[in-house]
């Protein structure tokens, strides 16, 4: 481990994100189809914008960031006309619980999931939500009464948080929705074709993203990182670190290390039963 992230964001941000991931991937969620969805994608922008209510197309795509208008545009506002905000987000928690009770089983009322939910919500609930859409709405939810669901809600908090200061740390360095996935390629995460198919952008905005990274300096010209871009994610990273730092510090050294103690082997059983995988983009979904 990098002695600086000994407490951090990131730290835990490792731990969140496959949990609260683990439920855009399974079987359970393809239900929502049952419902009136059209595909995976239009049922995504529809539970994860639930929270923020019937809002705009052009809402969710400033709130998400990285996906082009016009795929945020197939799915919203249609999606409310299927169902309103409030009943997508209860058959959601629904599904949630249904595929984290099959994966665990008995493990799910365990002594640690209960302390893990205990802890998650200590640090998260009641976080600065300015400037944060996303988290600020999630907030809005009523806490589960259930400890794994409020874990994966908690989960759900913290990953927004930190999806919400990334996104802040991006703007404030001049990076868009689309060039920050081209900086990702660069760095080795992901390839262009893979990332225009999940985020809907298209080879002549993907063209024009390099070029503008490449006037600025941040690329080659053959598409890789210069020092000065590898120097510019670097503040990038550390930005979003100390933006989203609120619930390490109410945790403090040895809550961190608590929460990775009782985290780790969830995740650990996510990615040994084949519920999720580390790697990133993520298994294929339709659109």
């Amino acid at each position: 481990m990098n002695p600086n992230e000994a407490v951090g964001p990131r730290r835990v941000s490792r731990l969140v994100e496959p949990f609260h991931a683990m439920t855009y991937y399974t079987p359970e969620i393809l239900r929502m189809r049952d419902y009136g969805f059209k595909g995976w994608w239009h049922a995504y922008f529809a539970y994860r914008s639930s929270a923020m209510g019937a809002v705009s197309a052009g809402t969710v795509a400033a709130a998400f960031f990285n996906f082009a208008p016009r795929m945020v545009e197939r799915a919203v506002p249609n999606v409310w006309d299927i169902m309103p905000p409030h009943e997508v987000a209860e058959i959601r928690m629904g599904l949630v619980d249904e595929a984290l009770r099959r994966s665990f089983g008995d493990l799910i009322a365990s002594p640690d999931v209960v302390a893990a939910a205990e802890l998650a919500r200590r640090a998260i609930d009641g976080c600065n939500g300015a400037a944060r859409p996303v988290f600020g709405a999630y907030t809005g939810v009523a806490w589960p009464e259930e400890p794994h669901l409020a874990l994966w809600h908690a989960c759900t908090l913290f990953r927004e948080l930190r999806g919400d200061s990334h996104h802040i740390a991006l703007a404030a360095a001049g990076i868009d929705g689309v060039e920050c996935h081209v900086l990702m390629a660069a760095n080795g995460h992901g390839n262009r074709d893979t990332i225009l198919g999940i985020r809907g952008w298209n080879e002549a905005e993907w063209a024009s993203a390099s070029h503008r990274l490449t006037t600025r300096g941040w690329l080659t010209a053959g598409g890789q990182l210069t020092e000065h871009g590898r120097e510019q994610r670097v503040g990038v990273e550390r930005h979003t670190d100390e933006l989203s730092n609120e619930p390490c510090d109410r945790l403090g050294a040895e809550g961190v290390d608590r929460f990775e103690s009782l985290m780790a082997p969830l995740v650990d059983h996510l990615v040994s039963t084949g519920e999720i995988s580390l790697g990133w983009p993520p298994p294929s979904v339709s659109k």
